[in-house]
This record gives C-alpha cells, sequence and structure tokens, in this order.
C-alpha cells in the first residue's frame, strides 16, 4: 500500500492528522478461498479510485471512493474521528489523488469549525 500523511488545521484551533493508503501491490493478490483469476480486492468491489483514509488521533477510518459525497460518504460509517475529518475530506475530493506524494504534508482549512474534541459518527439509520 502507497501512503501519506497529511496534517490539517483550521487555523490555531484544531489539528488533525490523516493518513491516506492507496493499494498497490495487493491488486496481485488473489482469494486464497476461491479458485479464480481474479483480484481479491477488485472482486469485493474495490477500484483504483478508492482510498483509506484513517484518523491518526482516533485510529479509525474507512476505505471512500474519491471525488464522492463526503458527509454521505462519512454517514456510512460509524467511526470516531477528529473535528477536521469531514472537513479534511471535502478538501482532499477536490484534489487531484493520482500521485499521493504531490500532496502537501499539512493543509489549512480555515473554514474548518472548531470543536473541543472528536465524536463518534452515527453511521447509517438502520
Amino acid at each position: 500500500m502507497k501512503t501519506k500523511i497529511i496534517e490539517a488545521t483550521n487555523g490555531p484551533q484544531n489539528w488533525g492528522k490523516f493518513m491516506l493508503g492507496r493499494f498497490d501491490s495487493e491488486w496481485a493478490r488473489g482469494s486464497a478461498a476461491l479458485t479464480d483469476p481474479y483480484s481479491l480486492l477488485s472482486r469485493v468491489g474495490w477500484t483504483d479510485e478508492h482510498l483509506l483514509v484513517l484518523d491518526l488521533q482516533t485510529g479509525e477510518g474507512a476505505i471512500f471512493r474519491h471525488g464522492g459525497l463526503p458527509r454521505a460518504d462519512l454517514n456510512k460509517h460509524r467511526i470516531w474521528v477528529c473535528p477536521l475529518f469531514e472537513p479534511f475530506l471535502v478538501w482532499l475530493y477536490q484534489q487531484d489523488v493520482a500521485d499521493l506524494d504531490a500532496l502537501p504534508a499539512h493543509v489549512d482549512l480555515p473554514d474548518a469549525p472548531f470543536a473541543f474534541s472528536g465524536y463518534r459518527r452515527q453511521g447509517p439509520e438502520g
């Protein structure tokens, strides 16, 4: 997996630490349980447009399809995130992620609201 760590701030208020991950050599792995020629990752629905976004403060994250709707994508998961996770995802979806190394090591998100602590997303209703 190719990874990139990006820190995010909203001025001097909150500090988010995120790791992005893109599948790399893992695409060559087939299933150990099934005997077919398909990649395990493609078999379960992942594509090269999907990125792992991990909140390094909470240790939680999910795989997101780049370019989606951040709020809707986050509502699919019950992950514990820092206050900057959703604003960071909004920013990330607007970036060219073809080369993770080209992304900055730090991004300031001045319009992101301040919060004293992170929270667990509600996840899907049901």
